[in-house]
């Protein structure tokens, strides 16, 4: 074998994206790629058509290049595995759908995920691993760091400034800033499902709700009367 490949995760996300990987090869072109799911909880199993292995096995396969995409949703543990890939000289994937849209002057780091329907328009910088699921955009002159996670339809705005490690869920709207005064969430920050942020968002806070507020057992009493 010449190639391997891999989706590291054999959850949700993962059968969501390996589709994705095989396509990606097929426009590519590769002949006869070796195609893995790693999950040391579900070795030895297949699932849709793929077989599941260790990410021991994976590194010990008879193989001359190994590539992996990381499909796990919790950043911190997306972060120690692209080490662990890293240690082990293994290349990590982009994986970007065929029908994602990406405009002018855009900057995307190694490691990314970026779903069908996805939009990234113009004079955008991201980092490392970010992952984008279906529908979500990020409009114009956005800075946006590593290990960030897009839930699906996510909605960022222009002239945002997001921070390592933001996870923003499910339908949520951030509000577009300023040129000269960004819309900033802080580095951990967790975005709900369906929350409207419409000022900054401080480190390691949690907020909900439309308008966003912080997430307390005061603030949701008061949300639910």
């Amino acid at each position: 074998m010449n190639k391997s490949y891999a989706v590291y995760g054999a959850g949700g996300f993962g059968r969501e994206v390996m589709p994705l990987l095989l396509d990606q090869l097929d426009i590519a072109q590769e002949l006869d790629p070796q195609i893995y799911f790693i999950d040391d909880l579900k070795d030895g199993e297949i699932i849709n058509d793929i077989p599941v292995i260790s990410f021991e096995s994976f590194i010990n396969l008879n193989t001359k290049e190994r590539y992996i995409t990381i499909a796990i949703t919790n950043s911190k543990v997306r972060e120690e595995l692209n080490d662990k890939c890293l240690h082990y000289n293994i290349n990590i994937l982009n994986i970007y759908a065929r029908n994602v849209t990406k405009l002018a002057n855009v900057e995307i780091g190694a490691s990314a995920i970026l779903c069908p329907f996805v939009t990234v328009t113009s004079n955008i910088k991201i980092g490392k691993s970010f992952h984008a699921n279906i529908y979500s955009y990020v409009a114009h002159d956005c800075i946006i760091g590593d290990y960030v996670t897009f839930a699906p339809s996510v909605k960022c705005n222009g002239n945002v400034e997001i921070d390592d490690h933001v996870y923003i869920g499910t339908g949520a709207i951030i509000k577009q800033g300023k040129e000269n005064k960004p819309l900033k969430i802080g580095k951990g920050a967790i975005i709900s499902a369906g929350a409207f942020v419409t000022k900054d968002v401080p480190a390691g806070v949690t907020v909900f709700g439309n308008p966003a507020i912080e997430l307390t057992k005061e603030n949701l009493r008061k949300r639910n009367g």
